[in-house]
């Protein structure tokens, strides 16, 4: 078994957060300067995200009528842009990228001003837009294990406070600016859309269908009490399926997103280290275990409602072949959550399936709690994240 002087953290996901990776690091390491930061290769990592992130934010922006008739474009390393494009594209990436700098240097400086050696934030560029927003956020390492459950408090929810108060301000700009019914005219197709506000002089309040055949793929992002709240003060809002055409706008609802994606109490999210500070292992295991397999409720209903009748249909073997997916891939997902506990995986999966058939029986839960992307997020959770928490130095109240 490792010492505690023998564990070594790391911030890592997006937007911040910490999960623990091996490491052994000495006082006399970090003296012979084995710790220390390699400014060019963090400035480096910066640029190469803004630079994706600038990329991704003008393609997600997709105003190509208006750049066609802005400016002249012109070709770069293979690419065809031209100043409108890299501007929308500057307002998302610059935004995006300010909200997690924000949030990496809140867990740096907490860090630091508790006597922790940290390193600084490592950018995670993604090229070509492969993900759609340009980025998989940053990591900062913490190079010592963190000695007491107050600078574990400190340190996991300094990130996320600072981080949101960008996010805000980034998303409260983008509600103060947004322009006018016209500016959705400058994008190609979305000819229902255009024809109901040129003839209604506002959004229309419910989704239609896909243009094209149903060919046309939507993006339709959730929304909360916050920003649902905020956007009352404001006109000229678009709906939840076309605000990621306005990137200041989108770029504070990902700042949002992502902080509250970190504060899930779980393993070594941001939310999971402020749960084992104030509560302690015990307590923690338990809580995350049992909020882990409410993300498998939601992303069970959600793949038999989703997913099920494209399976039943690829296998055309009438009977419960969704059931039996869901089943297989639920074991898989428990039996690594509990370690392989027999006498603890076999109730949790009986529970979970349950729990799934029973939410299956209410339109209204499948609508508001379904949502069968919460088994990727569980898959990272559980493999890259962790479920449980890594003890601290000091277990103190």
């Amino acid at each position: 078994m490792d010492s505690p002087e023998q564990k070594s953290q790391i911030f890592a996901q997006p937007g911040g957060g910490y999960s623990t990776s091996s490491g052994f690091l000495s006082p006399g390491d970090a003296e012979a300067g084995k710790d220390r930061d390699r400014y060019w290769l963090h400035i480096l990592l910066f640029f190469l995200t803004l630079a994706c992130t600038i990329y991704a934010g003008g393609i997600m922006t997709g105003r190509f009528l208006y750049y066609s008739e802005a400016g002249r474009w012109f070709t770069a390393f293979g690419y065809q842009l031209n100043l409108s494009f890299l501007y929308d594209g500057f307002l998302f990436g610059a935004s995006l990228l300010a909200f997690l700098t924000v949030h990496e240097f809140g867990h740096y400086f907490a860090a630091r001003y508790h006597s922790v050696r940290t390193s600084l934030p490592y950018f995670i560029p993604v090229p070509f837009a492969l993900n759609g927003i340009g980025t998989f956020g940053a990591v900062i390492r913490i190079r010592q294990q963190v000695p007491s459950m107050r600078k574990l408090f400190d340190i996991g929810s300094a990130g996320p406070l600072a981080g949101f108060v960008v996010a805000l301000g980034v998303l409260l700009l983008g509600l103060a600016t947004l322009p006018g019914l016209d500016y959705v005219m400058g994008l190609p197709g979305h000819e229902s859309l255009k024809a109901f506000v040129q003839a209604n002089g506002r959004f229309p309040d419910v989704l239609a269908r896909p243009e094209s055949g149903g060919s046309q793929i939507v993006l339709v992002v959730g929304n909360t009490p916050l920003y649902w709240l905020l956007t009352q003060f404001f006109s000229d809002v678009p709906p939840m399926w076309e605000m990621y055409h306005y990137p200041l706008l989108f770029a504070g609802w990902l700042g949002l997103f992502f902080t509250a994606l970190n504060l899930l109490p779980v393993g070594q999210l941001d939310g999971g280290h402020m749960l084992y500070a104030l509560v302690g292992a015990k307590w923690h295991r338990r809580l995350a275990r049992g909020f882990v397999l409410a993300l498998l409720v939601s992303g069970g209903i959600g793949f038999v409602d989703e997913v099920g009748p494209f399976l039943s249909a690829w296998i055309p073997v009438p009977g419960p072949v969704p059931w039996l997916v869901l089943a297989a891939v639920l074991l898989f997902y428990i039996h690594r959550i509990f370690g392989g506990e027999t006498r603890l995986v076999v109730p949790a999966l009986l529970g979970v399936i349950i729990a799934v058939a029973i939410g299956r029986w209410s339109p209204y839960v499948i609508e508001t709690f379904g949502y069968s992307g919460w088994l990727f997020w569980c898959l990272l959770i559980i493999l890259l994240i962790r479920v449980d928490h890594p003890p601290v130095v000091e277990m103190e109240p």
